[in-house]
């Protein structure tokens, strides 16, 4: 049976027979969506593939976690495990990311509000989450040596560097003592803004299944050093100082671990848009990478990491208008 035909097979159990679907594309993963609507009802079809390594369990398991606290992560409908089908609840379109241009004082509002969610999910643990701990950090990071280093400069990176990079990165990134739920996506493009609600159930979430049990820094550096979005120097500090005041954490140790973690961060996303675009054939993902960069180049220049910036503007170049176009013509 194709694709197609089971589609409709799970539209039709599910109660959605006879509903009209609208594509709504994909993202960096092989997943796709379609908006469905019967009559004035509309529903989010995930179709996630298990041929092309996709899994909705784990979906599945953190919108089971996050609802049980009361989160806005949408109502599973319907499922389909063997097939990889999703019917979900509609949270609608008011992304972040469309609405925070709208003006300056509404786009500290929501990011306000997405910090408050933030706050109160660090008041749980992260039971039945596997940990975000230090053999996760290296093998993220060496996205950055396998993928970004050899199509940047046209060479492989020499083993020693590469090892002498992952033992940097490891004896710089924190193991929290007390592990919170971290979603890893938590930026613009996965928040949506639900007017009808109340308090933090305002915060629609979106893409959380790689959730693991991390860093309470993870999240906020995740949302205030966008990859796909700018977010000026003056909302970061101020949503920084909010995080710190409202959560009472001891400022210094907090902003070691937010800039050794967004170091982390931003060398993983700018191997895996590296990787989306010479393995994937996503063309798109390298134009995001020079502002990636400057986040990167923001979070070494914490003091503590002055060893692993050097290595990085020793050994990886910075991604001018000719490097991304050397990664582009590798294009898959």
């Amino acid at each position: 049976m194709s694709r197609d035909a089971l589609k409709r097979e799970f539209l039709h159990n599910a109660g959605w027979g006879d509903a009209s679907c609208n594509a709504m594309g994909s993202d960096a993963s092989k997943r796709s969506y379609d908006r469905v609507t019967r009559e004035s009802q509309t529903a989010i079809l995930m179709n996630a593939p298990f041929e092309a390594g996709e899994d909705i369990g784990p979906f599945v398991k953190v919108t089971q976690i996050l609802r049980k606290f009361g989160y806005s992560a949408p109502n599973l409908l319907a499922q389909d495990d063997e097939n990889g089908f999703l019917l979900l609840e509609d949270l609608g379109d008011a992304l972040f990311a469309k609405l925070a241009p709208v003006s300056s004082a509404f786009e500290r509002q929501i990011y306000e509000s997405a910090i408050d969610l933030l706050l109160d999910m660090h008041r749980h643990g992260a039971e039945g989450l596997a940990p975000y701990d230090v053999p996760v950090y290296r093998r993220e990071a060496s996205l950055f040596t396998d993928w970004y280093i050899p199509h940047a400069t046209g060479e492989e990176l020499p083993t020693e560097a590469r090892e002498q990079f992952l033992s940097l990165v490891e004896s710089e990134m924190p193991i929290p003592p007390i592990p919170v739920i971290t979603l890893r996506d938590f930026h613009a493009e996965n928040l949506i803004w639900i007017e009808d609600r109340q308090g933090i159930a305002r915060v629609g979430l979106l893409d959380y299944q790689d959730a693991l049990a991390g860093h309470p820094a993870y999240d906020l550096v995740s949302l205030l050093e966008d990859a796909r979005r700018d977010t000026s120097k003056a909302l970061q500090n101020e949503m920084l100082d909010y995080y710190i005041n409202k959560s009472g954490v001891s400022s210094g140790p907090f902003l070691k671990c937010y800039s050794a973690l967004g170091a982390q961060r931003n060398l993983k996303i700018v191997g895996i848009f590296t990787r989306l675009c010479c393995r994937d054939g996503k063309e798109f993902y390298p134009t995001l990478i020079p502002r990636v960069w400057k986040h990167l180049m923001n979070d070494l220049s914490h003091p503590d990491l002055s060893v692993l910036k050097h290595w990085v503007e020793e050994n990886a170049p910075e991604p001018d208008e000719e490097i991304i176009e050397r990664i582009c013509k590798n294009r898959a």
